[in-house]
Order: C-alpha cells, then sequence, then structure tokens
C-alpha cells in the first residue's frame, strides 16, 4: 500500500512520518512517535483513553486518521507538564486528589481537563462532570478526578482549593 508523507506539531515539535492513509492518529503518535502515553481503549471513540487535543479541541485519536492531522498542532499527555518539566496544576491535582487508580484512563482524563479549562477557569461541578462525560474511568467513581479539576482550577485561578462540605 502507497504512504503518505504527514507534518505536524506534537507538543510543540515538528515531527513527520510515512504512513498508510487508514493509519489512526493514536498509531501514529504511538508507534512512528513512540509516545505512548496516549491509551488504546475501545478503538470506537466510546472511552476517551486516546484523548488528545487537536488545533484547539478534544478529540479521540482512534477515529482521527493521522493523514487528516497533516499540518495540526497537537497536544499529548507527553505535552502536559510544565515547560520546566515540573508537573502541571491539572497532574498535580491528580496526584494531590487521588484521581486516579489504575491510571489507564488519567493521559485521556487530563487532556480533556485541560481543554476544558482552557474553555473554562472556573468550572461548576456540574460543568466538569458534563466536560469529562466523554472519558470513561472504570475505577474511580469519579469523585477524585472532579476534585483534580477542582483543584487544578483554583491554582490555575490563583485561590487555595476549598473543598465542598459533603
Amino acid at each position: 500500500m502507497a504512504k503518505t508523507h504527514v507534518t505536524m506539531r506534537v507538543n510543540g515539535a515538528e515531527v513527520e512520518g510515512l504512513v498508510e492513509p487508514r493509519t489512526l492518529l493514536v498509531h501514529f503518535i504511538r508507534e512512528n512517535l513512540q509516545m505512548t502515553g496516549t491509551h488504546i481503549g475501545c478503538d470506537t471513540t466510546h472511552c476517551g483513553a486516546c484523548t488528545v487535543d487537536l488545533n484547539g479541541m478534544s478529540v479521540k485519536s482512534c477515529t482521527v486518521l493521522a493523514v487528516q492531522a497533516e499540518g495540526a498542532e497537537i497536544s499529548t499527555i507527553e505535552g502536559m507538564a510544565n515547560a520546566d518539566g515540573t508537573l502541571s496544576a491539572l497532574q498535580e491535582g491528580f496526584r494531590m486528589m487521588h484521581g486516579l487508580q489504575c491510571g489507564f484512563c488519567t493521559p485521556g482524563m487530563i487532556v480533556r481537563a485541560h481543554r476544558l479549562l482552557q474553555e473554562n477557569t472556573s468550572p461548576t461541578e456540574e460543568e466538569i462532570r458534563f466536560g469529562i462525560a466523554g472519558n470513561l474511568c472504570r475505577c474511580t467513581g469519579y469523585q477524585n478526578i472532579v476534585r483534580a479539576i477542582q483543584y487544578a482550577a483554583a491554582k490555575i485561578n490563583g485561590v487555595e482549593f476549598q473543598e465542598a462540605a459533603e
């Protein structure tokens, strides 16, 4: 099968490669670029483990062809840390608020939450739950994931995180 040359920016770096026209973006990221933080879960867009940020939108990379990402700006979980290598507010939130258990959904959750906080720096609990609804977690029950995102939002806004009374 003939291969197509693709170029894109991934986590700020220009990358390129030869792909078959049917190559999914998730496979290009994992296999060609050796960035294995983006997970393959269901291959049907149901779980969100493969979520990446593509031109300012959260997308499930298991349903985007690599050739469709030609010239795109992509952020993966590997690009979520601060420029100095320290944990981002979201990564810190997931750590501090115990927002992960097995960790399989975590990369997609963090990338999706990153876009959510880009669009709304002070989301309510309901807005967070709606915003991450396309990403499934089979371990946590979501409460700690929501708290992790609230923690990150507070940190981004320069305020102290206040847990809601239950």
